[in-house]
């Protein structure tokens, strides 16, 4: 079957193509997408050919926050046949890297990787990706070891610093966020929002930092705000670590690596947005065709109004 995607076929170049998926297994499902979503930093890094190896192999199709529902499916999955779904990307292209390949018309995935969104808009359900990986940072905080209530500061309110900070007050954090745009803080729900340029108030140490900004410069300025003893979660994705050391000693500060989301953060993050705990659906300012997939990364990479891109398939 031939479908189409989404296809970066060499750095800097996004096209529109046809390509060809495999056929479904007995435990694969076929899913028709309806809405995607553009990853401002995994899909930049992937369109400026600095993605570390294997998932970089041009021809490459980019993607893995994708919602549609289910259309057909092999012997052993025949149950998901109707429903709609949530899922990381494709597993079934021929001819084309698909790293994470969820920019697509059509998916070919495993059934065991499906998310049921039943209960959820497309617009929220497109969203779990990011969510799940907010909540795991959230959870490698360790929010519910801190006395009395946590102070927490969120560096950047791009979509996952805006949802760590949502799921930071729904543990009953006082939560402040900075960033360098002003539209960016216009979504925030945080109790205290940083304007532009401004310092972060010294009234009170914070017990932890939660970096979603992955520039180190961002989080040295801000370690002589926390509290001896405090906690830092990189958020972020880094080239390096390269932060001063002085601060980290003098506060005696623990430094802690959050990777994505870990099994089950995925239906959590979906029962939590489902429950009315988290808001989400508002941070998508921005829904384009997917015929103008170009134009879509395009205005995702480069205007800083647009918090969330997200392109319509059907």
């Amino acid at each position: 079957m031939r479908t189409k995607a989404v296809v970066i076929p060499a750095a800097h170049t996004v096209e529109l193509r046809e390509v060809e998926l495999k056929p479904l297994g007995d435990d694969d499902v076929l899913l028709q997408t309806t809405l995607t979503s553009i990853s401002a930093g995994t899909e930049r890094m992937l369109l400026r050919g600095v993605m570390p190896h294997p998932m970089l192999q041009f021809p490459v199709v980019p993607g893995y926050e994708t919602v549609g529902r289910v259309i057909d499916a092999g012997s052993n999955a025949r149950g998901w046949v109707g429903k709609r779904a949530y899922v990381g990307g494709n597993y079934g292209f021929i001819g084309v890297n698909p790293a994470f390949g969820g920019q697509s018309a059509h998916i070919v995935a495993p059934a065991s990787h499906l998310t049921d969104i039943e209960q959820l808009t497309d617009e929220q359900g497109v969203m779990l990706a990011l969510a799940a990986t907010a909540l795991h940072g959230v959870d490698v905080a360790m929010l519910e070891s801190i006395p009395g209530q946590p102070r927490v500061l969120v560096l950047g309110q791009g979509v996952v610093g805006q949802l760590a900070a949502r799921f930071a007050k729904a543990r009953g954090a006082h939560v402040t966020v900075t960033d360098k745009f002003e539209v960016r803080l216009a979504l925030s729900v945080a109790d205290v929002v940083v304007p532009p340029g401004a310092q972060s108030p010294a009234d009170q140490p914070y017990d932890v930092l939660i970096d979603a900004t992955g520039k180190m410069e961002a989080i040295a300025s801000q370690l002589m705000s926390l509290k001896k003893g405090g906690r830092v979660v990189l958020l972020g994705y880094y080239e390096r670590i390269d932060l001063p050391y002085m601060p980290a000693f003098l506060r005696e500060l623990t430094f802690a690596v959050s990777k994505e989301w870990a099994p089950g953060d995925v239906a959590r993050a979906r029962d939590a947005i489902a429950r009315g705990e988290v808001e989400v659906q508002r941070l998508i300012t921005h829904c384009l065709p997917a015929d103008d997939a170009p134009r879509a990364f395009e205005i995702a990479f480069n205007d800083p109004a647009c918090v969330k891109m997200t392109l319509r398939w059907s």
